[in-house]
């Protein structure tokens, strides 16, 4: 997949756009999570984003990894902080989403210098940055390797000294950022405030009830705010999972495509975007 000649910020700008796509740490049901392999796959069946975890190694580098531990994705015990870049990329990963019933393969974990080479222009990134002190360096690194265009990088708003924080550390820099929302929290009026206060381009919403984001539709549109959701089974909103997606994809996906969602994350990217397409092909048959 090529991407389009305009950024990634342009493209999630476009109101007449599909619902965005973004695979969560790769196609890794076909490849060990986070690895070059899931990227790639994710890059040839056509998804828009992937949603990759980022960490600091013991001497500076920045690689690829979720977890506080090594042992799920490699079967060594040990935090990966403590390992320079070359010990950790020694390391073989297990396959798919790792675990003791996945075999080791011979995909190394990588750094985010090989992600970036790998990518440049031919797929959006979300970066999950683990530590937010690290977010400068890693725009940085970005830019010296020519994909900051490509990059989102993402961030909790819930209080002023949060807000604040992004106003000093993050837009002076000019980049596609995404605050988190959260509406099912006590304090979502303030939270909401913050958000509109700063009005950034992509917004994670969590919620109670869908009608919530189906009420806030218009004034983030107004505001040119695109909300993203995430569907993962233990991060999402009551009912609103992969899960039942797979099983009903129309009363998931359709409902949060229709309340105003229009970036999607999730574990199964490509029956997602054959969902999007067949709706968009039935819409256009519909008589007028």
């Amino acid at each position: 997949m090529n991407l389009p000649t305009h950024s990634y910020a342009d493209h999630i700008a476009n109101s007449d756009r599909a619902c965005a796509i973004v695979v969560h740490r790769g196609i890794w049901q076909k490849a060990p999570e986070n690895s070059l392999l899931a990227i790639w796959k994710a890059i040839s069946v056509g998804c828009e984003v992937v949603e990759i975890d980022v960490r600091r190694s013991a001497d500076g580098e920045f690689f690829l990894l979720h977890d506080d531990t090594l042992e799920r994705m490699t079967g060594v015990d040990q935090r990966p902080e403590t390992l320079t870049l070359q010990e950790l990329r020694s390391l073989k990963l297990r396959n798919r989403d790792g675990g003791e019933p996945n075999l080791l393969t011979s995909e190394k974990l990588p750094s985010l210098k090989e992600v970036f080479d790998l990518t440049r222009g031919r797929i959006f990134i979300h970066l999950d940055i683990k530590r937010r002190e690290m977010l400068p360096e890693v725009m940085a690194l970005a830019r010296s390797m020519g994909v900051d265009s490509q990059v989102d990088y993402w961030g909790d708003l819930k209080t002023q000294a949060d807000l604040t924080w992004i106003r000093e550390a993050v837009e002076p820099h000019g980049v596609l950022f995404m605050a988190k929302t959260h509406l099912d929290h006590p304090d979502a009026d303030n939270q909401l405030d913050l958000l509109f206060k700063l009005s950034p381009a992509l917004c994670e919403i969590y919620f109670d009830r869908l009608d919530q984001v189906a009420a806030l539709k218009d004034r983030c549109r107004e505001a040119g705010i695109a909300l993203w959701y995430n569907t993962l089974d233990p991060v999402s909103c009551p009912g609103f999972t992969d899960t039942a997606a797979l099983k009903d994809p129309e009363a998931i996906w359709g409902r949060l495509i229709d309340a105003g969602i229009s970036a999607i994350q999730t574990d199964h990217a490509e029956v997602l975007k054959a969902f999007i397409t067949d709706r968009a092909k039935n819409t256009r048959a519909l008589p007028l």
